[in-house]
């Protein structure tokens, strides 16, 4: 991020040189800019914290959240009835009743899945893709994305931490930084990384860790059923789950290796 900071004030600093007239009051201007991005990016973990509350409280404001007793909810709450941290990191599930297909993790353990989502996959499916999803909370992934989101932003529209209180967001802020967390990738050791974890996350909460291995699966499924014509609601799915082949093998060796059998369901579709 300094390298960040360097590059962007030297890119400032070489075009006040062609207009000196302005320099006086671009300078200021300029400087006051990296101050603020420099206070986003050494936000203390509180400040972070009170950050991402807002920001799942608005997307929870903002979505349609089904409601405890839907039967989306009771699905999901059974589903992942013994999974309830990941790291000492305190988990909570909600589902979104929208048409996009997707989920996604905060760094506070706020899982939240999409209806459409769970309308396309089985219940060992689901709880691969959630797998995966917590497993980028247990490794901070979420946590650094949501820094280096809010980073953006802060360069953008000068949010910044002042006398230890954060600065409360607009809606436009909060809009703009979940489109950022939406587009944002991770490296492929983060997900690899966050693979193992989610597998060894459901094995040891009891559930059969072949969902890891099942989930991608059907992500390659619908990815192939697509084509080229891929539905823009798949769209953000697919570039999310990148190398779907070789994350299918890992986990499908690693079941097998450790001799753990498909859940019922699946040896039954297999055989139909």
């Amino acid at each position: 991020m300094k390298n960040l900071l360097n590059k962007w004030a030297v890119v400032v600093l070489c075009a006040l040189f062609t207009n000196p007239a302005a320099a006086q009051f671009n300078l200021k201007k300029a400087l006051g800019g990296a101050a603020k991005a420099a206070q986003a990016a050494t936000l203390t973990d509180a400040q972070m914290t009170a950050y991402v509350k807002e920001y799942i409280d608005w997307m929870d404001q903002n979505n349609q959240v089904c409601a405890d007793d839907d039967p989306y909810t009771l699905r999901l709450r059974k589903l992942v009835d013994g999974l309830t941290s990941a790291d000492g990191i305190p988990l909570n599930f909600k589902v979104y009743c929208v048409t996009d297909v997707n989920a996604f993790a905060c760094a506070d353990g706020s899982i939240r899945v999409f209806s459409s989502l769970m309308d396309i996959m089985t219940d060992e499916e689901l709880l691969g893709v959630i797998g995966h999803e917590i497993g980028h909370v247990a490794h901070h992934d979420s946590k650094k994305a949501f820094r280096t989101a809010l980073l953006t932003s802060a360069l953008r529209d000068g949010i910044a931490s002042s006398g230890g209180k954060v600065a409360t967001l607009t809606d436009s802020q909060l809009g703009d930084l979940g489109e950022a967390l939406v587009n944002a990738r991770h490296s492929q050791q983060q997900e690899r990384a966050a693979d193992d974890y989610g597998y060894e996350f459901l094995k040891q909460g009891g559930k059969n860790p072949w969902a890891m291995a099942l989930s991608f699966r059907r992500l390659k499924q619908l990815e192939q059923e697509a084509g080229v014509q891929k539905s823009s609601k798949l769209n953000q799915l697919f570039a999310t789950h990148p190398d779907l082949d070789e994350r299918i093998k890992r986990m499908e060796e690693r079941a097998t290796a450790e001799n753990i059998v498909l859940p019922e369901s699946e040896t039954v579709a297999a055989a139909k």
